[in-house]
């Protein structure tokens, strides 16, 4: 099994660094689920919003930021969940599943993630494309249990990612 905590993965006596940083291409598959609005709103979960996805006690009604500000929201919550998945999956990731579990922890929250089943299968070392294939589609429900097409979508373009490096 590999090593990933100080930010390095062993394999076999090489260590190369582990991902810590989500890609462009990560970011552009949560820009595109996401959107961006400069105006809060209530998103379909009924949580006040603003920027891309960016939630918090520091969003309120009415409240207008600018593109300067959403790209550095972004820049801070991206910054979040990558410690998230760093610190709560101990198995060697791809650049590209990497960005898959972020843009995953991105939308469904860290405590989503450390409770997860996806998590514990990983952790004890399951093939990491099988269990991203396997789990990353159960996320996709919303109230009265129904499958969201929209999350259905991005779950799909999530598991894409991991597995083949492309989303679109």
């Amino acid at each position: 099994m590999a090593d990933r905590r100080h930010g390095k993965k062993v394999t076999g006596g090489g260590t190369s660094a582990a991902p810590s940083k989500t890609s462009e291409t990560g970011q552009e598959l949560i820009k595109e689920f996401e959107g961006t609005r400069l105006e809060s709103y209530y998103c379909s979960s009924h949580i006040l919003t603003i920027g891309t996805g960016h939630t918090g006690p520091d969003v309120y009604e009415g409240q207008k930021i600018t593109q300067a500000v959403a790209n550095q929201l972004l820049r801070d919550d991206l910054d979040r969940f990558e410690k998230c998945i760093i610190s709560m999956i101990d198995v060697a990731l791809t650049q590209n599943q990497f960005d898959s579990l972020v843009s995953w922890a991105f939308n469904v929250g860290t405590g989503a993630v450390q409770e997860s089943t996806l998590r514990r299968r990983l952790n004890r070392g399951e093939d990491v494309n099988t269990v991203i294939s396997e789990e990353l589609p159960r996320w996709c429900k919303g109230a009265g249990n129904e499958p969201v097409l929209g999350l259905v979508r991005r779950r799909e373009a999530e598991v894409s990612l991991a597995i083949t490096g492309n989303w679109r």
